[in-house]
């Protein structure tokens, strides 16, 4: 076949007339391919980009990767086009800053979700409540400690349970914003001794616990809240007259009861 093919190629088109008879074989041009596998060894490598060189070039080692040794390979990583220097950097007049507007102005540009004045995205959406909308109402309010804890801490009979010495302890640890909380008390496990507890709040169940124990609870006051003057004064009128009007009542109930 290979033999007609180049007959076919050397003689001219018009010499065969149909008959098999005039076709003569002729020795091939091309020579035959040899696999040659030693030659195939010694053949030169060739590199398409300096990562490949980089590659081909290390040899292997047993060295582990560490943060000294870590490194981006050769030409995977390359600097920023510098844009905005003139028609002779051949970027174009404007450099693909467009002609006029803000944004091809110098300076910082626009803030991130600024869309040119009207209302944007993140103010038109609808807003979540507590903290998976940033708000504070989802944030903790007390370090809570519950009475399992407590008796695990092996504290004595008679000594003070506050805070403080909770952190002693180290029951608990509190960190960033938790080491302004004040301790809340909950009622999860049981207490066997009577202790003397300090601490801004405790839930229901702990403070049946604790009573029914023979504990004494120490309720600690909070930080008051600044308010205005005015206000303050309003407060107080509001509360005298609340606890004369409590004191009405306790005395027409002594009196009804004699």
């Amino acid at each position: 076949m290979a033999a007609l093919l180049c007959l076919s190629t050397t003689l001219p088109p018009s010499s065969f007339k149909g008959s098999f008879t005039k076709l003569r074989p002729s020795p091939c041009r091309f020579q035959s391919l040899k696999l040659n596998l030693r030659s195939r060894e010694r053949r030169p490598l060739i590199v398409l980009n300096q990562a490949d060189a980089f590659v081909a070039q290390a040899p292997l080692s047993s060295v582990r990767f560490r943060l000294d040794n870590l490194g981006p390979q050769p030409g995977s990583r390359k600097k920023a086009k510098r844009k905005g220097r003139g028609i002779s950097a051949g970027q174009g007049n404007s450099c693909g800053f467009g002609m006029r507007g803000q944004k091809s102005r110098s300076g910082p540009g626009v803030r991130k979700g600024f869309e040119g004045g009207q209302m944007p995205l993140y103010r038109r959406i609808p807003k979540l409540k507590g903290i998976a909308g940033g708000m504070h109402a989802g944030l903790p309010k007390y370090v809570p400690v519950n009475l399992k804890d407590i008796e695990a801490a092996g504290f004595q009979e008679g000594e003070e349970v506050s805070l403080e010495t909770l952190k002693k302890k180290g029951l608990i640890n509190p960190s960033g914003r938790e080491r302004k909380l004040p301790l809340k008390v909950l009622g999860d496990g049981e207490v066997r001794m009577k202790l003397n507890i300090k601490a801004r709040a405790f839930s229901v169940a702990a403070k049946e616990k604790l009573e029914a124990a023979g504990c004494s609870l120490t309720v600690l006051p909070g930080r008051k809240k600044w308010v205005k003057p005015s206000v303050a004064k309003n407060l107080a009128r509001a509360e005298e007259y609340f606890a004369k009007k409590r004191a009405a009542a306790a005395d027409a109930s002594e009196q009804a009861s004699a």
